[in-house]
């Protein structure tokens, strides 16, 4: 009998664990101000638009059309929030920020994927580029709104970088969290955790991998911002572009560091990505600057050295990261951020690195370009799956 006994378990482990449909009664989400828990047939999008249990607002453009859609995971989807006293995220009409999701399907296969959303999106935003994927391989999965959203994040906090500060501390939050509710609810840890982003939140896989490895096994970042307080940065290469731009100068663009190839997006991304990002983000690490986005010069601005060095990057990463980033990035240029991010980590031995011919920014580009641009969103999916 204790060898048949044994023999289950061996089975059990190999073939992941189910949970009764009612095994949620007695979860809590540690630390967790407001939870709100659902038993959801369809943990995808496929369902989750449907209940109410997504806001499409969130993830709108972020992947193209060609992808494919996961269906099918039950599970229990637990909404919520930690306490804070900023505002800017209206979800579920709470009006309060450092809101979290976390997924828990039926079908575990032992893992977590914990993520933070790109730009200043809210916790939903990579619920078609990440969540759908892992919860269609059996992974749990956790993502933050990083505790402040929207085009006025800046508002948040005192000090110049308060509010990206948070980013990398709310993400820490939650992953402790959601190991914790993980273990509660398939009643053993997570065999492996990754912490997985786009952009803003490819920054916060990278932070989190230098400063607690301890929560992690493995990250994935796609196309992560690069903040280092002698630069490369936003500041060093964006006003350059902006300038360029309304002066009709393509080789001022080019020489910001983006690739020549590319500049069939660059209308868009100057309507629609590069004014307001200087804008914002200068409001948050530089608020005393005054002037408009193509005049600033990061070199003469001291006060935004001292603000970018309290979220800066070192490369010191202590787990495996693979770094995905492409060529034709027109908001982040691969050779002022993921090249230098690469050469940073190299001493590690821990990182991996793929640069992408003619991937862009954000995939739903590709749905105007097909034959212009690769997505990119597939890249990241892979790395997930299989570790380097």
């Amino acid at each position: 009998m204790r060898r048949l006994l044994a023999l289950s378990s061996a089975v059990l482990l190999l073939a992941g664990v189910t949970v009764p449909a009612n095994a949620h009664r007695q979860l809590r989400v540690p630390g967790a101000e407001y939870q709100q828990l659902a038993q959801l047939d369809d943990l995808t999008t496929t369902g989750t638009v449907a209940s109410g249990h997504t806001n499409p607002a969130d993830y709108v453009g972020l992947t193209h059309s060609g992808l494919p859609q996961q269906s099918g995971v039950p599970g229990l989807q637990i909404d919520g929030y930690f306490p804070d006293t900023s505002h800017t995220n209206t979800n579920h009409g709470w009006n309060h920020d450092a809101q979290f999701v976390i997924r828990l399907p039926r079908r575990w296969n032992g893992g977590l994927v914990v993520s933070g959303s790109p730009g200043v999106r809210a916790q939903y935003a990579n619920d078609r580029a990440i969540s759908d994927y892992v919860l269609s391989l059996g992974y749990a999965y956790a993502a933050t709104d990083k505790g402040n959203t929207g085009a006025a994040f800046y508002t948040d906090g005192v000090r110049p970088g308060d509010a990206i500060v948070e980013w990398n501390l709310r993400t820490t939050q939650l992953a402790r969290a959601a190991r914790a509710t993980v273990a509660q609810h398939y009643g053993r840890p997570a065999r492996e955790v990754i912490a997985a982003g786009i952009s803003n939140g490819g920054y916060l896989v990278r932070w989190q991998l230098e400063n607690h490895p301890e929560l992690y096994t493995r990250g994935v970042d796609l196309e992560g911002t690069l903040w280092t307080a002698a630069g490369p940065n936003l500041f060093t290469y964006l006003p350059q572009a902006i300038k360029g731009y309304e002066n009709h100068d393509q080789g001022a663009i080019v020489a910001a560091g983006f690739d020549p190839r590319s500049d069939f997006v660059w209308d868009y991304h100057y309507t629609v990505y590069w004014k307001l990002t200087q804008r914002i983000y200068a409001a948050e690490l530089d608020p005393a600057y005054t002037g408009t986005e193509a005049d600033y010069d990061y070199a003469r601005r001291p006060e935004a050295h001292q603000a970018v060095a309290r979220i800066a990057l070192t490369g010191n990463i202590r787990k495996p990261l693979v770094t995905i980033h492409g060529t034709y990035d027109s908001l982040l240029p691969i050779s002022q951020d993921s090249d230098v991010y690469a050469e940073m980590a190299e001493h590690t031995g821990l990182h991996t690195y793929q640069r992408v011919e003619a991937g862009n920014h954000v995939d739903g580009l590709v749905d105007t370009y097909p034959d212009r641009l690769v997505p990119l969103v597939p890249y990241l999916q892979r790395a997930i799956r299989t570790p380097s």
